[in-house]
């Protein structure tokens, strides 16, 4: 529908960010001036750290890794009384916490306390002070180097409480130098500690940034489907669920929605006190919200207590969860399932410990945890008092780590816990969530290494509409004036079951439409100084930038007056982009960030819509390259754009290409082919250049040869160049490509008397240039025609049988004409 068309469905991923040499400095100075406060870690990268700032001449103020509360409070009312404190490195957390399994809830939450607890005291009594672009943050974790997002998972996930603060606190000192900078386990401290300080003065355009084999990383979104080949849940009657939060609005209604698809077994827990089924509250709440407000409010004035809009509001509230509550066990019970409704405190382990008893007794397994319990209460850090941080923070961190721990062995199908886009891009008001989110969301990603038979999978909802918290008060208009879209009930209530049964996805998800300011850069080029980076290929024009959503940012001109490639490639007198040139432009573009590595492949490329270069005019190519990790390769998800200004001013953007360009550092060894040249190639050139409409650089063929599902075309000699200027070095040999399309489509035309264009291509690797082809003979396209023509493999060899060119699952687009050869 238009609706759930609105709202992707986007997954955090590692992505590449460009060596800090080619960064811009962040504006902060470390020097004589400097004041620092260091909070170290046992593992000797805080004492390497305050070596190298020594060094440097900084005043450093040393804090204890496993200092007190009481001591730390003593100590920095100490060291402001002395002058102003300008920055901070908090590492503690690269200490790796005992698993999950060792500990008890008095050792998680002293855990919690040293790592991000303290972070919030020592930033509360900052606040003042650490509030301009000469200050900083930096603090460190051990959550594998990719922040949790690689296939391991999060080595030390209580880290990601000190990330999820860390973010917030951007938020609410957005001219503050804040970075989360993750390490592997085995990092040695050296690499740490200078790692820790070149962050601090280069690169002002990222917040979460790790370090995986020497290259730099961060988190940025990209788009996939829930259906991923792997089987997903079946949910029946026999589905053991066990939920928190069941009495919110929103839990509830997820709760109707797995009720009426499984008719399962739900336990549900919320610190409400389940109704009896006849509640008159409840009742006149559903029949009449406004007449209940005003029986509360006659009820108050005849008890003589003071009327006030608060209180009346509590008293709603309450009931409304109470109703909730209810409406779950109902519609559960309705669908013909079992409700089992347990009223309990989140922070209470050994109650908690209970439930998960009584289920192990009963069923001996949990098939969905779904941790949505928790609460929010918006405030500035330097507001926000030491119990309502740990109220909130605790709720959600205690209650998953109490289920997890009580579960111990016991089997657990899939782990959904409830975050918050609060927790995945940081929040002003909101250290506390963001920090217990982020914890949510890695300790969830730890679920790889010590559960690896559970699916653990967090959904980062945005604010919903017309149902749950945000509905009301200010909170809609806040968000429209952040271009933030709420989330509809009608998308939001069927995501939890779409990702239990779609696929056998484990990771997070951004439950989102319309990012708004979550999205925004933090700096205009994305911290990168664009003159320092050499794009280094000739398709490639100026580099603009590096976001941290849509990646390497360049853009190029071109003149169809003066590139054969393009005034060769022209269709009623009208030049296109030929679709190879946008596979080399891709390549090129892949190569730039990662110059050790070689390109082995363009991946699942689609030709979306026709470049064209109307009236003979110079266009514009607008080039983008996200890179993720792969394995030890490298994958850059590529994207080619024009845009135009409307006279309205909007501009307006459209898509043209896209692919993904795979890179490795391992020598890739051509294939071999047997192969024998045709003796005769019955279609000669002038019979297909009647059908196509290339010029003399793209007239690539010499003749071909037909014969059932296959084609041989033979590449034409003395062809002029390619490009201007003539020699200039190419990646993926594109008038090899193409060779091969053109030999395809010769191919439909003879089979099928059709013309096409081409429209997918599933991989291609180029082993060889045009240019080597001299040594054996002459070049020739081996096609070969899949299920009649549905897709085509191909290769381009040489007499001997050397592969220059393979092409896998390639398919065409039918044009509206027919032909005759």
């Amino acid at each position: 529908s238009p609706i759930t068309e609105n709202f992707p469905r986007r997954v955090p991923v590692p992505a590449l960010r460009p060596p800090l040499d080619v960064c811009l400095p962040t504006g902060v100075m470390l020097d004589e001036a400097s004041r620092v406060l260091v909070a170290l870690d046992e593992g000797g990268v805080g004492r390497a750290v305050v070596n190298r700032l020594e060094k440097l001449g900084v005043m450093v103020l040393e804090v204890e890794a496993n200092a007190t509360v009481d001591s730390l409070e003593d100590q920095l009312k100490s060291w402001l009384t002395d002058g102003p404190i300008h920055g901070v490195y908090w590492l503690p957390a690269l200490d790796v916490e005992p698993e999950l399994t060792d500990l008890t809830l008095a050792t998680w939450r002293e855990q919690n306390q040293v790592r991000v607890k303290n972070l919030a005291l020592v930033m509360r009594a900052l606040y003042q002070q650490i509030s301009g672009p000469d200050n900083f943050l930096v603090a460190a974790t051990r959550l594998g180097g990719l922040h949790g997002y690689g296939p391991d998972g999060a080595s030390a996930p209580l880290g990601g409480a000190v990330t999820g603060f860390t973010k917030a606190f951007k938020r609410e000192r957005n001219e503050v130098l804040v970075k989360a900078v993750d390490f592997a386990p085995s990092r040695k401290t050296a690499f740490s500690a200078d790692a820790l300080i070149a962050e601090t003065l280069r690169d002002p355009g990222v917040v979460e940034v790790g370090y995986r084999d020497e290259q730099r990383f961060t988190v940025t979104l990209v788009e996939q489907a829930a259906a991923d080949g792997q089987p997903g849940l079946a949910l029946n009657g026999d589905t053991v669920f066990l939920v928190t939060g069941a009495a919110g609005g929103i839990t509830s209604a997820i709760v109707a929605d797995l009720a009426q698809a499984s008719g399962g077994i739900f336990y549900l827990l919320d610190l409400v006190e389940a109704p009896p089924a006849a509640d008159p509250h409840v009742a006149l709440f559903r029949r009449d919200k406004e007449a209940l407000k005003q029986q509360f409010i006659q009820a108050a004035r005849a008890a003589g207590e003071k009327v006030t809009p608060v209180a009346i509001d509590k008293k709603l509230m309450a009931v409304e969860r109470a109703e909730a509550a209810l409406r779950a066990v109902e519609v559960v019970e309705a669908a013909g399932g079992t409700a089992v409704y347990r009223s309990v405190n989140l922070l209470d382990g050994p109650a908690l410990a209970a439930v998960v008893d009584e289920i192990r007794e009963k069923y001996g397994r949990i098939d969905v945890l779904i941790h949505a319990g928790g609460l929010e209460i918006s405030r500035p850090l330097d507001k926000k008092e030491t119990a309502e941080f740990d109220l909130v923070f605790d709720v959600k961190a205690d209650g998953l780590f109490s289920l997890l721990h009580a579960a111990g062995e016991m089997p657990i199908a899939a782990v959904v816990s409830f975050s918050s886009v609060a927790g995945r891009f940081g929040n002003a008001g909101q250290t506390d969530y963001s920090a217990a989110n982020d914890l949510l969301c890695k300790l969830t990603s730890s679920l790889r290494r010590w559960r690896p038979r559970t699916r653990g999978i967090v959904l980062d909802w945005t604010a919903w509409g017309g149902i749950g918290m945000a509905t009301r008060g200010s909170i809609p208009k806040i968000m429209e004036m952040a271009g933030i879209e709420m989330l509809p009930s009608a998308v939001g209530v069927p995501t939890v079951r779409r990702e239990l049964t779609a696929g056998g996805f484990s990771g997070e998800v951004v439950v989102a439409g319309t990012l708004g300011m979550m999205a925004e850069e933090w700096h205009d080029t994305g911290g990168l100084d664009p003159a320092a980076l050499n794009a280094n290929g000739p398709l490639l024009g100026e580099v603009l930038a590096y976001k941290l959503y849509g990646g390497l940012a360049v853009k190029t001109t071109l003149d169809p007056n003066r590139q054969p490639f393009l005034y060769d490639h022209a269709l009623d007198g009208t030049p296109l982009l030929p679709g190879v040139m946008g596979t080399e432009t891709f390549a090129q573009l892949a190569a730039v960030l990662a110059p050790d590595y070689r390109v082995t492949a363009v991946e699942n490329e689609t030709f979306h819509a026709a470049f064209k270069f109307y009236r003979m005019e110079p266009q514009t190519l607008y080039l983008n390259a996200t890179t993720v990790p792969d394995g030890d390769d490298l994958l850059a998800h590529t994207s080619l754009h024009s845009r135009r200004e409307l006279k309205t001013g909007e501009v307006q953007e459209k898509r043209h290409f896209t692919a993904t360009v795979r890179l490795s550092r391992q020598e890739t060894t051509p294939p071999s082919a047997s192969f024998t040249p045709p003796a005769e190639l019955p279609i000669d050139q002038e019979a297909v250049y009647r059908v196509y409409f290339h010029g003399p650089a793209y007239q690539v063929l010499a003749g071909v040869q037909v014969n059932g599902q296959r084609a041989v075309g033979l590449m034409a000699g003395g062809l002029p160049a390619n490009m201007d200027p003539a020699g200039a070095p190419e990646r993926m040999a594109p008038r090899l490509i193409e060779l091969c399309f053109q030999t395809a489509g010769i191919w439909e035309a003879k089979t099928k008397g059709v013309l096409a264009l081409p429209h997918t291509i599933g991989a291609v690797t180029a082993y060889a240039q045009e240019e080597s082809a001299v040594a054996n003979g002459r070049l020739y396209a081996v096609v070969e025609a899949v299920n009649g023509g549905e897709s085509f493999n191909a290769q381009v060899v040489d007499e001997a049988g050397n592969v220059y060119v393979e092409l896998v699952d390639y398919r065409t687009v039918q044009l509206p004409v027919s032909v005759t050869l």
